[in-house]
């Protein structure tokens, strides 16, 4: 039996999928958005996916996370952006023009403002056009992926606010921006193939760690990013889930919930199959 499996096409997630081959399993890869992914996901259309770490907070009930495998950033992490002409502290009474491409990064943006800024209740809206366009007319935006990196390099705002560091500075701990997480009724119904999923991820991933400025020459040619650029982005993000990403993870769970962004705090469950699978490929 086959997965199905989600693929953002975001230049943070290369070192996990530039030296997987699904073409010997039959896994049929599924491209979107983080938006548009945790919607299959939920919706059962695709199996497995790194989706945004708060949609397992909203359905963690359905979903088990593959351990070691996050998309995080323990301070800057370049590519969730807030673009503005004016400084944060000046935006409590100015509209906040945001992206329909993440949960994450949105319900972050307002856990900062909120509990670490003061703002009572920031005005985030969804613009009809681009969010690129707000910001080069003036206004504040919060961008992330590729498109995040675009406008960083294009110098589109006086002041641009990493919301990872922002995050670190307040907490002192790792922001998980997603996680490899799995449905739960796949897990069962297909746990062989889950492990042996997991198990070429995970080699996928450290052949291009071991590496990352041959990978870097690679990819930068089709990307907004050189060589150089394209391995600093790199090298400022955390790939694994440690015991502080757990303790980040969860304090951003806590504070979802306390602003009532969550209904309930979730439990962190991992994938645990009873016995290792030997991938034989």
């Amino acid at each position: 039996m086959s997965l199905r499996i989600g693929h953002i096409d975001y230049l943070n997630c290369v070192p996990f999928f530039h030296y997987f081959n699904s073409a010997d399993t039959g896994d049929r890869i599924v491209t979107g958005t983080p938006a548009e992914l945790n919607a299959m996901l939920a919706q059962g259309e695709i199996d497995l996916c790194p989706a945004s770490s708060f949609e397992y907070g909203q359905r963690w009930s359905d979903y088990l996370l593959l351990p070691d495998l996050s998309i995080s950033a323990r301070g800057a992490v370049k590519s969730v952006l807030l673009f503005s002409s004016h400084p944060l502290t000046e935006l409590a009474e100015m509209p906040i023009a945001i992206t329909g491409e993440s949960a994450t990064s949105v319900h972050l943006l307002q856990i900062l403002l909120r509990e670490y800024y003061g703002f009572a209740a920031p005005d985030l809206y969804r613009p009809e056009c681009p969010v690129e366009e707000i910001v080069a007319a003036g206004g504040a935006g919060l961008l992330i992926g590729d498109r995040a990196l675009r406008a960083a390099k294009a110098g589109a705002s006086s002041f641009v606010y990493d919301l990872g560091d922002l995050w670190y500075s307040f907490s002192g701990l790792p922001f998980v921006f997603a996680l490899w997480i799995v449905r739960q009724d796949i897990a069962a119904d297909k746990e062989g193939e889950v492990v042996q999923f997991q198990q070429r991820l995970q080699k996928s991933l450290e052949k291009a760690m071991a590496d990352l400025p041959s990978l870097a020459g690679q990819v930068a040619g089709d990307s907004c990013l050189n060589p150089k650029e394209l391995l600093a982005y790199w090298q400022t993000m955390s790939f694994g889930v440690t015991d502080a990403h757990q303790q980040g993870l969860k304090l951003f769970f806590q504070l979802a919930v306390k602003y009532r962004f969550l209904k309930s705090l979730p439990e962190l469950k991992f994938f645990t199959p009873p016995f290792p699978l030997t991938d034989r490929r």
